[in-house]
């Protein structure tokens, strides 16, 4: 079993279970890069102030850099006897170049050292996730491309209310995604505005540290300004981990209704084989599996999302154990988006829309008769008056079996004189859909701007996280 860094002060085993419930290795183990990447900085700026000799900062950098190379390659296990990633790597680090090796820790925690790590592991895998967002929502604009004159009932309540197209309920989503990359950028700079790497267990460090150098080494703004919140902060993972709960929401929304557009109640879409499932009893299923397990894990992350919360709330300062917990949580929510969005993305980009289905469905729900008020309306009668007339005009074609379009000349003329031919026109669906040009409404034109702006928005933020 490797050796405690800290065991000098005991005269005592620890207990094998204590062991076992205290180690962190097999999930810390994730940070293993980032780790060797916070202690080459941290290395490079004691050198840089004198605190360790040139010759044992090299010493350091070159088996630093051997050690990722070997755990990169397979060449180098991780053990996993080890009490935390932290210690296996320093402790292989001393077995290959000695004494130099002990001199890493000068002037640092491992407090402020997993702080460094966690935000470090974050900025990667965050900005991963930030660009299978994009990716999603290029699908989304490509598919709304092919349906902007796909009418379809628009619904509130779930009850078929005006019509829109599928093009436009499809860039609802990407809104709501390209909001969910906002809030994820937004959560990246807060966290890589300040470096708890210097904070020490919590009150700082006697040594001539540059906290700045280290910090701009590692690509933040600057040191923490207090040592306290520098080690115990962990602000950042409830907000990502918050964020990421958001994006699972919409993606469960949009799961919710390829659920329901692909049933054969709806059946507005058709899934691609190969994101279904079949019935081991029943041959004629296919099963939106793929969307239902995204509507499930969406409860799991906000799970991963109150475990942080709690276990936050109630902790002086400054470190304490119950932190370690964060990790675990992080590292889920983070997998299950991830996978989520690994899935749903080309699911959505094989699926095919079935405008006749959504047609005939929206000819059925009467979501024309706001624009049958309103046609009464231009022509001068009052809203309210018009609204009234129209709702009698529906009740009595539910009676009979029709819809608005299906009534002759004769018979809108005996519901008020101020019907003209003209009336078809203005209560056909797509004409509808055309009317409501208003900016951000379901119209062709609107849907198309729509597209193009976040095709703009996508474009613009790759080439910023290029240049990143």
């Amino acid at each position: 079993m490797a050796e405690q860094l800290w065991k000098g002060r005991f005269s005592k085993a620890v207990d094998p279970r204590v062991n076992d419930f205290n180690s962190s290795i097999r999930f810390d183990q994730r940070m293993a890069r980032q780790d060797i990447n916070g202690s080459m900085a941290h290395a490079t700026m004691l050198g840089e102030q004198g605190i360790i000799a040139p010759e044992d900062r090299d010493a350091i950098l070159t088996g630093l850099q051997e050690i990722l190379a070997d755990l990169e390659s397979g060449a180098l296990e991780i053990d996993p006897a080890a009490e935390d990633i932290h210690t296996f790597i320093e402790q292989t680090l001393t077995a290959r170049i000695g004494d130099a090796g002990k001199r890493l820790h000068t002037g640092r925690s491992r407090n402020d050292q997993v702080a460094l790590d966690i935000r470090l592991t974050l900025r990667e895998e965050v900005t991963g996730l930030m660009d299978q967002i994009l990716g999603l929502v290029a699908v989304l604009c490509d598919q709304a491309e092919q349906n902007t004159d796909s009418v379809m009932p628009g619904y509130t309540h779930l009850q078929r209310a005006q019509p829109v197209t599928m093009g436009h309920q499809l860039m609802a989503y990407a809104w709501m995604l390209l909001r969910d990359y906002g809030r994820l950028q937004d959560a990246l700079a807060r966290m890589l505005h300040d470096c708890p790497l210097g904070s020490g267990a919590l009150a700082g460090t006697t040594y001539p540290i540059d906290r700045q150098l280290t910090a701009e080494m590692l690509g933040f703004d600057g040191p923490c300004p207090n040592s306290l919140d520098g080690v115990s902060d962990r602000d950042f993972c409830i907000e990502i981990a918050a964020a990421i709960s958001i994006c699972m929401m919409h993606l469960s929304r949009l799961s919710e209704e390829i659920i329901l557009w692909c049933s054969w109640e709806f059946k507005f879409i058709e899934l691609d084989d190969a994101f279904t499932t079949g019935s081991s009893i029943m041959p004629q299923k296919k099963n939106p599996d793929v969307t239902e397990l995204i509507r499930g894990k969406t409860g799991r992350v906000y799970g991963d999302l109150n475990t942080l919360l709690v276990m936050m709330k109630g902790l002086s300062l400054a470190y304490d154990k119950d932190m370690q917990e964060d990790k675990e949580a992080m590292w889920d929510a983070i997998d299950t988006l991830a996978l989520c969005l690994r899935t749903v993305t080309p699911m959505l980009a094989t699926m095919t829309t079935l405008p006749e289905n959504m047609r005939a469905a929206a000819a059925k729900g009467f979501i024309n008769a706001t624009d049958c008020a309103d046609y009464l309306t231009k022509k001068g009668m009052p809203f309210r008056d018009a609204y009234k007339l129209t709702g009698a005009m529906v009740s009595d074609c539910i009676a009979a079996g029709k819809t608005l379009e299906q009534l002759t000349p004769d018979e809108f003329k005996a519901y008020s004189p101020l019907f003209e031919a003209d009336v078809y026109t203005a209560i056909d669906l797509l004409t509808c859909c055309e009317g409501r040009s208003s900016y951000g409404g379901p119209s062709q034109a609107s849907v198309r701007a729509q597209i193009e702006a976040a095709r703009a928005q996508i474009a613009a933020l790759r080439a910023e996280a290029d240049e990143a």
